[in-house]
């Protein structure tokens, strides 16, 4: 029977999470580099023993870790001979993420726009999400702020951009959400093995069908009140996008209002909120077995973000949107005002699916049934930032 490997990215520090295939009882290792702030965690796909995480702070700057034994230990791809592990205070970390400032269809990748209208530099600042290759565990992309993707292929040792995102023509027009400018969702196709999806705060969603040469906004149905323009090629708010990798031209997005749909990779979306509480939310997932069930975490707005009327509720819907039922057996009733973030929802593919999240009460829920019920299977963690499922034999 496979067991399940949790790996909750929180505030202050890394913790990984073990059960067997019954997922009853639960072993928790951490915290793993206590009072970082550890924004993704992410297992290869291929290699159960592979994982890396993203780990950043306001002094010593920006460290990818890796593990190569299932997060028993760690260290820093890349380090030169004699380089300690951890920089010293008050030293940065080496920042190995440097922008492409070549131009790419004569369109210069020097500034962005900033809300008032200004041109800014672009300015590394930290990893947003870890994204393993589907068949490589020596390549993975990473998603940065201010918003860029790189790559690398040495198991992170060094990084490349992938300039053609920011090169293709819209770049200098993106600004940042509240959060910052971030590109934050990272969906590798596993049908079409040169197509690979992005999202950006607040810029929107972007798809490249030839390994990232050349990309292309897709955000064609997407409404945004507060633009300018609502319906803008570009500069839309978009929280996270899920697909299901047994259809992969089927995406769906929480954006921040209104959840979405696309049946033609991106080309279109259309709005399947339906009877949502309130279509305000950061997460969004996918069934493991059935792709038409989905799951969301409504939080009441852009300005109070908790769920409403404090009871937190997880919806799921059965027929792709539309049609949403809460989920609510083992979940607080009342008085809680805690948080789900972007990264903060993940599925296991266990033959009965289990769903995980984590809020910024420190609480990582799973529920063994498909969402019929849910416990708290570790409490009083840091504020949870992510959640990751890697399946283990």
């Amino acid at each position: 029977m496979s067991s399940v490997r949790v790996l909750v990215g929180t505030k202050k520090g890394a913790f990984v999470l073990t059960a067997d295939g019954k997922r009853k009882d639960w072993t928790v290792s951490g915290p793993h580099f206590a009072g970082w702030e550890i924004y993704h965690m992410k297992g290869s796909p291929v290699d159960p023993d592979r994982i890396y995480a993203s780990q950043t702070s306001g002094w010593f700057g920006q460290i990818v870790q890796r593990s190569d034994d299932g997060g028993k230990t760690w260290h820093q791809p890349g380090l030169k001979p004699g380089e300690p592990e951890m920089p010293s205070f008050p030293a940065k970390a080496p920042n190995r993420f440097v922008y492409d400032q070549s131009e790419a269809s004569g369109k210069p990748l020097t500034t962005h726009q900033w809300y008032d209208g200004t041109q800014r530099p672009w300015e590394f600042k930290r990893v947003w999400h870890l994204e393993p290759s589907l068949a490589e565990p020596d390549t993975v992309y990473a998603g940065v702020e201010d918003a860029a993707l790189f790559r690398s292929t040495d198991g992170g040792m060094s990084w490349q951009e992938m300039a053609g995102l920011r090169g293709h023509g819209t770049g200098p027009q993106w600004q940042p959400g509240a959060g910052g400018m971030c590109l934050h969702t990272i969906l590798l196709d596993p049908a079409h093995t040169r197509r690979m999806y992005t999202a950006i705060s607040a810029a929107g969603a972007f798809r490249t069908d030839d390994g990232g040469a050349t990309w292309k906004p897709i955000n064609k149905g997407l409404v945004s009140g507060f633009m300018p323009n609502p319906t803008a090629e570009v500069g839309h708010c978009v929280h996270h996008v899920a697909m299901h990798p047994a259809r992969p031209d089927v995406l769906f997005m929480q954006k921040h209002w209104d959840v979405m749909r696309s049946d033609d990779a991106g080309e279109n979306w259309r709005e399947v909120s339906g009877n949502l509480p309130t279509d305000f939310g950061f997460v969004i997932d996918v069934h493991a077995h059935e792709p038409e069930t989905l799951y969301v975490v409504p939080i009441k707005s852009d300005s109070e973000h908790f769920p409403p009327e404090g009871k937190l509720r997880v919806y799921r819907s059965r027929t792709g949107g539309n049609e949403w039922e809460p989920l609510a057996s083992g979940l607080p009733e009342r008085d809680c005002y805690v948080n789900v973030l972007r990264d903060a929802m993940a599925v296991d593919k266990l033959d009965k699916c289990g769903v995980y999240f984590g809020t910024t009460g420190g609480q990582v829920y799973a529920s063994t049934d498909a969402g019929e019920t849910w416990a708290p299977i570790v409490r009083d963690l840091p504020a949870v930032l992510s959640v990751e499922v890697q399946m283990l034999t």
